[in-house]
């Protein structure tokens, strides 16, 4: 399932489904006062939500439109749903004959969640508050389960516009309770992790996203980082828009500002890597490259990441082997199999290469025309000697991939996390919760607080004696600001097992309210339960400084 390659069946056909589509909507909308909602995983986890319809008649709110799909998807996907992006959204869009600012009725919307294999369809309004005189707002959201045509309840959502973020994210919170009900993570998780980013910055960002001109949009992106340096989604968004405006310096320098743990560093890389490759760096391509292919060895990765290495005279025949061996349909990858063949003398296999690009792509002439070159007598052709490797002067370039499949990496990525969960399935409860607990460590560590959240409380699931999930959550609520809700879990952690971890986040709460001698005493038990611990004797020399000594 690949949602990108969308099936496109012509306007008439695309009316006439949109017909039916109503008609079988009302019955299954009436049906679905009766029967309750199944969870999430009877139809699959894909899910497209849609911009939501500006009601309030204030054309300077229309940006809120865009900002609901894009908070929603990004919570969705840490709770472990596959959600559509915007591009791809378009593209469906596009394909469809519709204009990208449409607001779909719900019978179209039918239409294109089919075209995107999307199993669930989000989509809402926003309006006024009931006072309408002051900057309060209500959103509305339905949710389609799309092979059913079920409809579910809708959720309301009151807000204003100084704190929306933290009102779509309690509404992603509902969205994602109503898709999964087993959903465990705390709503407090979902609203605190926007909690640093000011209302201004990310209008400007999403003002960006959504910008038809060029300059416009890169404006809008750089206010933002203004605002908010450390807004990791806004350098995404500046970098590909550098990159789509062939402004490759500034390209690869936004997109180098994600982290490398950052959830969208993969894309942030790929795009990196070409915008080094367009202007000749080609040793920051090929590791641009690479840091992706190690993580998720898609054929277009792996090809750039040989084709870089190839114009730093490297023999790259291996990656174009492992692209082939990903994607054999794929005639690019056959023809640069064939330019590292020729340079090996192995003029053989280069000819049974290009006969296989021209077996997938007849036309191509470049694949016809080095093969002539190959095959030319000794003194008669280009290459005079065809014992001998075929030099780049001689031979054609290898061919880059100027793009893939957002989707198709996303796909990839939630593929393996579900593969993965398959794989935890199997293990016994303490072994479960244990590597469960390991996953959360890393996303906590990485600032993922709430994927950290949902792999803790499948630990407790899992095994609910681990105290080390526990003091996991316990790190989770003081993140959150949650001071009271981390001291339950702390304790409920020492509780179960005395423990570094849960001592620490006691200490630090006590620090919080200058309860130093409290403080002081947490530490102690932490070293008591761990005397080489890096982390307590760190928090030890703090409070030395402050004039506490341990008890």
């Amino acid at each position: 399932m690949v949602w990108a390659h969308v099936r496109v069946r012509g306007i008439a056909a695309f009316l006439l489904f949109a017909v039916l589509a109503w008609a079988g909507f009302a019955s299954a909308q009436e049906a679905s006062e009766t029967k309750p909602a199944e969870p999430a995983e009877t139809h699959g986890r894909l899910v497209l939500v849609l911009p939501f319809e500006n009601r309030t008649g204030d054309k300077s709110l229309d940006w809120m439109g865009s900002a609901f799909p894009d908070v929603i998807n990004r919570r969705l996907g840490s709770a472990g749903f596959l959600t559509i992006r915007r591009s791809d959204r378009i593209y469906a869009f596009d394909h469809l004959g519709l204009p990208t600012d449409l607001q779909p009725t719900r019978a179209t919307a039918i239409r294109i969640a089919q075209t995107l294999d999307a199993d669930y369809v989000v989509f809402g309004h926003f309006d006024k508050g009931a006072d309408a005189t002051s900057n309060q707002i209500a959103a509305e959201t339905l949710t389609l389960d799309v092979s059913s045509l079920r409809l579910s309840p809708p959720i309301e959502q009151p807000g204003d516009a100084e704190h929306l973020l933290q009102m779509i994210n309690s509404l992603a919170w509902k969205v994602a309770r109503q898709l999964d009900p087993t959903l465990s993570v705390d709503e407090q998780t979902f609203i605190a992790a926007d909690k640093n980013l000011h209302t201004d910055a990310f209008r400007d960002y999403i003002q960006g996203v959504v910008a038809v001109d060029a300059k416009e949009g890169i404006s809008h992106l750089r206010n933002a980082l203004r605002l908010d340096p450390g807004y990791a989604p806004a350098w995404l968004a500046l970098g590909r828009a550098y990159f789509a405006d062939e402004d490759y310096d500034d390209a690869a320098t936004a997109l180098g500002h994600l982290p490398a743990d950052d959830p969208n560093a993969l894309e942030a890389d790929f795009y990196r890597g070409l915008a080094f490759f367009f202007i000749g760096n080609y040793r920051e391509a090929e590791d641009a490259f690479a840091f992706v292919s190690t993580r998720l060895p898609l054929p277009e990765v792996v090809n750039n990441q040989g084709v870089a290495a190839s114009r730093r005279g490297k023999d790259s025949g291996a990656l174009f082997e492992q692209a082939i061996a990903s994607d054999p349909r794929d005639p690019d990858y056959h023809f640069n199999l064939a330019i590292a063949l020729a340079h090996r003398n192995d003029t053989a296999g280069a000819l049974k290469e290009l006969q296989e690009v021209l077996n997938l792509r007849p036309g191509d002439s470049e694949a016809q025309s080095f093969a002539n070159q190959l095959k030319s007598p000794a003194g008669t052709g280009p290459n005079p000697d065809p014992g001998h490797a075929v030099s780049d002067a001689q031979g054609p370039l290898t061919r880059i991939k100027r793009g893939y499949s957002e989707a198709g990496f996303r796909q990839a990525a939630f593929e393996l996390e579900q593969l993965q969960q398959t794989q935890l399935a199997s293990l016994s409860p303490p072994d479960r919760a244990a590597q469960l607990i390991k996953a959360g460590d890393q996303f906590f560590q990485r600032g993922l607080v709430l994927e950290a959240e949902r792999e803790y409380r499948e630990a407790l699931k899992a095994d609910a004696q681990s105290a080390l999930a526990h003091a996991g959550l316990a790190a989770v609520k003081e993140r959150d600001g949650e001071s009271e809700a981390a001291r339950q879990e702390a304790h409920a952690s020492i509780q179960l097992a005395p423990n570094v971890p849960a001592y620490l986040v006691l200490a630090r709460l006590d620090l919080q309210v200058n309860q130093l001698s409290a403080a002081a005493t947490d530490v102690s038990e932490a070293l008591r339960v761990d005397p080489e611990s890096a982390s307590a004797k760190g928090m030890k020399l703090a409070l030395e400084r402050r004039g506490q000594t341990l008890p």
